[in-house]
């Protein structure tokens, strides 16, 4: 009895904190809006970021985190929570369309995708894990059938090409999109003036200028640089505090 009773008091326990942690963060959510409705943008900001660092994460969240960057002229990092948004929910309508605001504003650059990121975008990466994990098994039950059968059946085989060949396609576009231009390595640049050079060095020559909000692809990190992948199909260093991955 004593021992039940101990598990239902640490059940209510565990209930209680969950509720009073989640009616805390809607609290400091609802104080942050307050904030940006009064025109306190900086400490709008200020509330948002705290609710980013302690999460859960959302894409409203980080919408409204870009509004605010965006009302207090910092585009770059208006660009990169309204992407990290975007990652979170691709179909917000209002983070595309204040994206597409905030680009012009700032005159971003945006990475160029290969021709199979841009026919393959209809689906993310994870729903494309999904479809090879199903095409496996799929695939893997019709060999084992073609195996243990007396007579040939043309519809199994038929079947087990088809599910192998949607596994490879599968795996195909999500090594694509999750390696590509947009994948996880994309990166958002916050500084201003922001130039990618051809070494670790502020005297090295400037292969390209990098407004604010504009995107690279990481590719290796060296000390306080980065070296990354460009717009307009260009690599060069930049300074490692001068951007940020746009997935946490």
């Amino acid at each position: 009895m004593k021992s039940r009773k101990l598990l239902v008091d640490l059940c209510c326990a565990v209930i209680c904190t969950f509720v009073a942690a989640s009616a805390f963060g809607q609290t400091d959510f609802g104080k942050a809006n307050q904030e940006y409705a009064q025109g306190h943008f900086k400490e709008a900001i200020a509330g948002y970021e705290t609710l980013v660092r302690s999460g859960p994460l959302s894409a409203n969240l980080f919408y409204d985190l870009g509004n605010a960057y965006f009302r207090t002229g910092d585009f770059g990092r208006a660009i990169l929570n309204y992407k990290r948004a975007l990652a979170l929910e691709p179909h917000h309508p209002e983070a595309a369309a204040n994206l597409q605001i905030a680009r012009d504003e700032a005159r971003a650059l945006e990475m160029q995708e290969s021709w199979p990121e841009r026919y393959l975008q209809f689906a993310s990466v994870n729903q494309y894990s999904t479809a090879a994990s199903v095409a496996f098994w799929a695939g893997a039950f019709c060999i084992v059938g073609l195996i243990f059968t007396r007579r040939r059946s043309v519809r199994l085989t038929v079947l087990s090409i088809l599910s192998l060949s949607a596994f490879a396609l599968a795996i195909f576009a999500s090594y694509e999109i999750g390696h590509g231009s947009k994948g996880r390595a994309l990166a958002v640049v916050i500084g201003s003036d922001v130039q990618a050079r051809l070494a670790t060095a502020d005297t090295a020559n400037s292969v390209l200028a990098l407004p604010a909000g504009s995107e690279i692809k990481i590719l290796n990190t060296r000390g306080d640089w980065v070296y990354a992948a460009l717009p307009n199909n260009l690599r060069g260093w930049i300074p490692a505090k001068s951007a940020e991955l746009v997935r946490l």
